[in-house]
């Protein structure tokens, strides 16, 4: 049985690699082994930062619908809770929109909310 080679296999794994590399510095986009670190470290760190996204988002909208809620004599959490027993079902993303490009509708969210807090009371 004849010998095979692996160089077309090899070939392309390597160029798959060499494309992902583009656009390092050095050696990290033309040699072998130090470009297929620099990659897999790249991708751990983009599988990592994407959950990580999702967090630090979350925690911009905290910010600023705490923000605005204080500007209407409301903790955050005194807000959230507000909403919640008056039966307003908005996440937090369209709260902190409304926040920063609407302040009159949060305004009367606002509202809803102490009113919900003072049936609840």
């Amino acid at each position: 049985m004849p010998r095979t080679r692996g160089s077309v296999p090899r070939n392309r794994r390597h160029k798959k690699i060499f494309k992902e590399a583009k656009g390092y510095f050095g050696g990290r986009k033309n040699l072998w082994r130090v470009a297929k670190d620099a990659v897999e470290k790249g991708w751990e760190h983009a599988y990592r930062d994407r959950k990580k996204n999702k967090r630090n988002f979350r925690r911009l909208w905290i910010v600023r619908i705490n923000a605005a809620a204080r500007q209407h004599d409301l903790t955050y959490s005194r807000f959230m809770n507000g909403l919640a027993r008056a039966g307003v079902e908005l996440d937090r993303r369209a709260l902190a929109e409304l926040a920063v490009h609407n302040p009159e509708a949060f305004a009367q969210l606002a509202d809803t909310a102490r009113a919900g807090l003072a049936k609840a009371d």
